[in-house]
């Protein structure tokens, strides 16, 4: 059973700094410890404190796949932790250099999948929600991410009202808490608790819309 979540501690991000300058075996093998002692651990006991309301989470491993990528560094950058309830969809956390940010929303889709998802976007009741809904939310200070096409998907105009949204190949919505000394401390759970259910109305719409 995991300890109870008490903050990421300073040395997780001078680790992440740390490895950033020096993304080598060597260097893993000397500081691992450090990695799961005020990394991951604390990770896994942040995720264990909003499982019954959120649902178990993926702690995502420390090693990069680099079979088929160019940038052959063996160990992630950053750690995080993510909650599946759709495909590819779900709420995210990390922890980085850059200290510690939350989101949700969805990171990948293709085929039918997104054709649904483009469908709901261009309905003017289901479109006008969601784009009313991301609007409140950059007013409040939440910043709008995902991978776009250059122009408009097929079948849609570029003057279409919700173009930019329809132009989204994945959609997240996140908050950047960087080194703010809450991270440290054991309100950081309460406050991702607060951001993903803030979230849930965008997490909720993208589901339905699939």
């Amino acid at each position: 059973m995991p300890a109870d979540f008490t903050g990421f501690p300073s040395q997780a991000l001078d680790f992440y700094d740390d490895l950033e300058a020096d993304n080598t075996k060597s260097f893993w093998e000397k500081h691992k410890g450090t990695y799961e002692y005020s990394v991951r651990r604390p990770m896994v006991a942040l995720c264990a404190g909003l499982a019954e309301e959120f649902g178990d989470a993926k702690v995502f491993r420390p090693y990069r796949d680099v079979r088929f990528a160019k940038d052959k560094t063996p160990y992630k950058t950053a750690q995080g932790a993510f909650i599946e309830v759709g495909p590819a969809t779900g709420w995210y956390v990390e922890i980085s250099a850059r200290g510690v940010r939350t989101g949700a929303g969805f990171y990948d889709a293709s085929g039918q999948r997104i054709a649904s998802i483009r469908a709901a976007i261009d309905d003017d009741r289901l479109g006008n929600d969601l784009a009313l809904m991301i609007k409140r939310l950059e007013a409040n200070g939440w910043v709008i991410g995902g991978h776009m096409l250059k122009t408009a998907p097929r079948g849609y105009d570029l003057s279409h009202p919700r173009i930019g949204l329809l132009r989204h190949k994945s959609l997240t919505i996140g908050h950047d808490y960087g080194f703010e000394p809450i991270i440290h401390t054991t309100e950081l759970l309460e406050a991702v608790r607060d951001d993903w259910r803030t979230l849930r109305p965008f997490v909720e719409w993208v589901t339905d819309a699939e």
